[in-house]
């Protein structure tokens, strides 16, 4: 093997590398503050809504930033962008750290969300830009391994620190991480620095991060006061006719944010659309799989995150097989499989009861993590190969936006519908859902994971189109 071939294998990995450090640190992160929000919100006394915010407040940044992060990143350098993420990132996990009540820590958390931002849209386009397109579903298949151990590892690592050192202890683990993934990006990632002499696109990026924040906040809000509620529905509103000028505004803009032309490409937009769906859905267990543990089993931080590192570990083995098998095969044939396993196993979590043994759990979410596994990285290969290399920042930046969206939309509609199921039942509504009868939150549990199914199932219809439009 030549120098040069040398030099360019050994690119890759190293690449792979710091890709993956970045993506090990901020999965990490969002699973070990899922395992804590039940600590959290007892230790400062706040209400399911309150606290659902710590979780929120973190995905809203990041999903009215990406987009703007990953246009930047393709104006004047990816790898600048990258690192300028892991400092940001971990000086707001340091400052959470010390958070006195639930307003300063979702402040501090919104700190991260900038780094995280930053990180996230620019992840895919340097690994993308790494290796060649016949190895892609390969890599971003590693990529999807690695997101399953950060995943696995969170739960496991946060219920230990919560139970020997308080919640606190979960923000200072993302320093030491946050500096060493620092140090590998900055000797493993080659130099892209550039000045382009396009002018960054101020207006649309305010304009899409605005509309992004009002439609999100009213949906979010809308689920505790009412869609009724007057300010609810103009800020909705608002956030509607924001989005409508901003496609307005980007199709004559010379150097737009988002080129709008890249909508009309099927692999592109139903990729997109299947990634906001599967996420939606998915997002239904990891946030209500905790409460039923604790609240309804009776499990302690430690054994829940045990039995929440199941379905990463799934996951973890089964993005690499599917990244290969997408390379060989092609994703249109793969995707649809992994959703209907993740449908299947959504839907046998609504039959989980109060006496529900570990192995009732333990099978239940191995078929969500297998088919998470199969969907997730052949989806994302199908849609950072479906625009040029040159727009990989943007293009990882709307991949990372539509899966932020499904998390949010999952977060917001499963905190509605089990808190809304419970009231129903019991006659009551309770401003600590916790507090309510086991009976009622089985029954709310239920009907949550059904609808969490049939959401995931929804997913087939964009999968299937794209796969008949390549075809």
């Amino acid at each position: 093997m030549s120098t040069a071939t040398m030099s360019e294998t050994s690119r890759k990995w190293w690449a792979l590398a710091a890709v993956g450090s970045g993506t090990f640190m901020s999965t990490v992160d969002g699973s070990i503050v899922n395992i804590a929000l039940n600590t959290i919100q007892k230790t400062f006394n706040a209400s399911l809504g309150q606290v659902e915010w710590v979780v929120l407040a973190y995905l809203l940044s990041i999903v009215c930033l990406l987009p703007t992060m990953g246009r930047l990143g393709d104006m004047i350098g990816r790898r600048r962008v990258y690192l300028l993420g892991f400092v940001l990132f971990t000086a707001g996990s340091a400052l959470s750290s010390f958070a006195w009540n639930i307003p300063s820590l979702i402040v501090f958390r919104m700190i991260q969300a900038v780094g995280a931002s930053m990180i996230q849209s620019m992840g895919m386009a340097l690994l993308v830009q790494a290796f060649p397109a016949s190895e892609r579903g390969r890599a971003l298949g590693y990529n999807g391994t690695i997101i399953a151990t950060g995943v696995a590892t969170g739960p496991v690592l946060g219920g230990l620190l919560i139970g020997l050192f308080g919640w606190r202890s979960i923000f200072y683990v993302n320093v030491p991480l946050g500096l060493l993934a620092l140090a590998i990006s900055w000797f493993a990632l080659a130099d892209d620095a550039k000045r382009s002499e396009q002018k960054f696109d101020i207006v649309g990026a305010m304009t899409l991060g605005a509309s992004l924040i009002a439609i999100l906040v009213a949906l979010t809000e809308g689920q505790h006061l009412g869609f009724d509620v007057p300010w609810v529905i103009i800020l909705f509103v608002v956030g509607v006719i924001g989005i409508i000028g901003f496609v307005r505004w980007e199709k004559q803009h010379p150097a737009p944010m988002i080129d709008m032309g890249s909508f009309r490409v099927p692999t592109f937009s139903l990729g997109l659309l299947t990634t906001m769906i599967a996420f939606t859905g998915l997002q239904f267990n990891f946030i209500l799989l905790p409460f039923f543990l604790q609240n309804v089993l009776h499990y302690t931080p430690q054994q829940t995150g045990l039995m929440m590192i199941i379905s990463p570990l799934a996951i973890m083995v089964m993005s690499s097989v599917s990244g290969r098998l997408s390379d060989r095969f092609g994703p249109q044939w793969i995707t649809p499989i992994g959703i209907l396993s993740l449908g299947f196993g959504l839907f046998e979590m609504s039959s989980l009861t109060a006496s529900s043994t570990q192995f009732d759990i333990i099978i239940r979410v191995v078929f969500i993590g297998i088919g998470f596994g199969f969907f997730q990285s052949p989806n994302n290969s199908s849609i950072m190969g479906s625009l040029p290399r040159e727009r990989s920042g943007v293009t990882s930046g709307m991949l990372s936006v539509t899966r932020t969206i499904g998390q949010i939309s999952g977060i917001t509609l499963a905190g509605a519908i089990w808190s809304s199921q419970v009231a129903s039942i019991t006659g009551e509504v309770f401003n600590d859902i916790t507090t309510a009868p086991t009976a009622a939150l089985v029954e709310g549990y239920h009907v949550a994971l059904l609808i969490a199914a049939v959401i995931a199932w929804s997913a087939l219809i964009p999968a299937l189109w794209r796969r008949q439009s390549i075809s």
